[in-house]
């Protein structure tokens, strides 16, 4: 296999899981860390990422440029390096990872198009590389896909979707919508029980009649709150992308409603790695609801 030089912004749980993969298989993987706080840098360390002061330094030495950011910040960054590449006369392949929605990426392909670059839309399935039973699918789309090639290591799993971007996006907004957004209904279904103290009740029709569903109430939710700042977002894409067909988005703008409420928590300031692992079901909801009784103030 040919030694790349990628670039992967950022170095968070999946952009770290993914740039110790290509690392593992050989490639230089670069980044940017001005401005990102120790964890990050921990990260990369430990990943074995090669930091670069700038943008124009990464532009000017990766052949493709990874997006693995929150969804709030896909478009702005876009721009940032499409900026980066009118500076430094360099035109590396973009690939967009965030969880965006067809339109959202639409415009991201036009920004970084209007730079001279090629452009590559991908949707990410799957838990950090190496860290499920099985590789985190990537499903991509766009006129020249051949850059990506350089992905297919251990624990990734290249899925071409065509040539329209778009088409990878939507994977993921629909993955996505099933998957987070079940999710979300668990807990605010959950919430509701707390705050009309039937939970007790609830759960004991649910451990005889439902029983997985149960178990993942009491286990899943305290979880949710250490992603609810990027999955919120998350749950506005899917909403727009489902509007742009003609299918209601109100499903989920209550997921997102849902994962707000989580957000303002003091609960939100956990991470996948701190959380309060003997936290119960009921403390958890106490948590919310509480948040529910300031919100109506």
């Amino acid at each position: 296999m040919e030694r790349r030089t990628i670039a992967v912004i950022a170095p968070g749980d999946m952009g770290g899981g993914v740039g110790q993969a290509l690392t593992q298989a050989g490639h230089d993987v670069v980044t940017c860390l001005a401005g990102r706080g120790a964890a990050s840098r921990a990260r990369a360390e430990r990943c074995g990422f090669r930091d670069l002061p700038d943008l124009d330094h990464v532009v000017s030495e990766a052949s493709l440029v990874l997006s693995i950011l929150p969804p709030a910040s896909a478009i702005d960054f876009a721009g940032d390096v499409a900026a980066a590449m009118n500076r430094a006369g360099a035109q590396p392949t973009y690939m967009d990872c965030n969880a965006i929605s067809p339109a959202t990426t639409a415009k991201i392909a036009e920004i970084i198009g209007q730079a001279g670059a090629n452009y590559i839309d991908c949707g990410i399935i799957g838990w950090p590389p190496g860290r499920g039973p099985v590789p985190s699918r990537f499903y991509i789309s766009g006129p020249d896909l051949a850059p990506a090639d350089a992905l297919a290591v251990d624990g990734i799993a290249l899925k071409s979707v065509g040539e329209a971007v778009g088409r990878a996006s939507g994977i993921k907004m629909l993955y996505s919508g099933l998957n987070k957004g079940r999710f979300s209904l668990f807990a605010t279904i959950a919430t509701a029980a707390q705050a009309m103290g039937l939970l007790d009740e609830l759960g004991e029709e649910l451990s005889s009649s439902q029983s997985d569903t149960w178990k993942y109430l009491q286990t899943g939710i305290s979880r949710l709150p250490a992603d609810s700042e990027r999955w919120w977002p998350e749950m506005e894409e899917i909403a727009e992308t489902f509007e742009a067909v003609g299918v209601t988005g109100d499903f989920h703008r209550g997921a997102s409603w849902m994962l707000r409420l989580m957000a303002a928590t003091p609960l939100a300031a956990e991470t996948r790695e701190t959380i309060d692992q003997d936290r119960t079901l009921a403390e958890t909801l106490r948590i919310f609801a509480e948040q529910l009784e300031r919100n109506s103030k």
